[in-house]
């Protein structure tokens, strides 16, 4: 019976890992602010074409390292402190539509809305690492 229950266990487990590794294309943009000034700039909507992407979750591996990838671009930049965010999306429409109702947000006069484009920064894709 343990035995039984153990290849089971085993057996779900491999098929869990299995599929939650497959690149996909996926459409991302960034965003970063300051606590300590009013400034917010935003980057263009990007294609990455072998990102990470559980196939049950959908959730996006390595998020926090294309987040990291914005930061460390603007601090190269004179960007202080800056707390970056990455969006993705695996359709483009949902990702522009994401993207006009955060650049609605700040276009209100209070923030200094700053523009990245692609050629100043795009995003590297990220290896997935079991």
């Amino acid at each position: 019976m343990k035995k039984i229950l153990f290849s089971l266990l085993l057996t779900m487990a491999t098929i869990g890992a299995w599929s939650a590794n497959k690149p996909a294309k996926v459409y991302m943009f960034g965003f970063a602010s300051s606590f300590n000034d009013s400034t917010v700039c935003f980057t263009d909507i990007q294609t990455v074409d072998s990102a990470y992407i559980d196939s049950k979750t959908k959730f996006l591996y390595s998020r926090e390292n294309y987040s990291y990838q914005l930061r460390d671009y603007l601090k190269e930049k004179g960007f202080i402190t800056p707390t970056c965010i990455t969006i993705f999306t695996l359709k483009r429409k949902d990702i522009e539509k994401r993207l006009a109702k955060m650049r609605k947000r700040y276009s209100n006069g209070k923030y200094i809305v700053k523009d990245i484009k692609s050629p100043e920064f795009t995003y590297q894709a990220v290896k997935f690492e079991e």
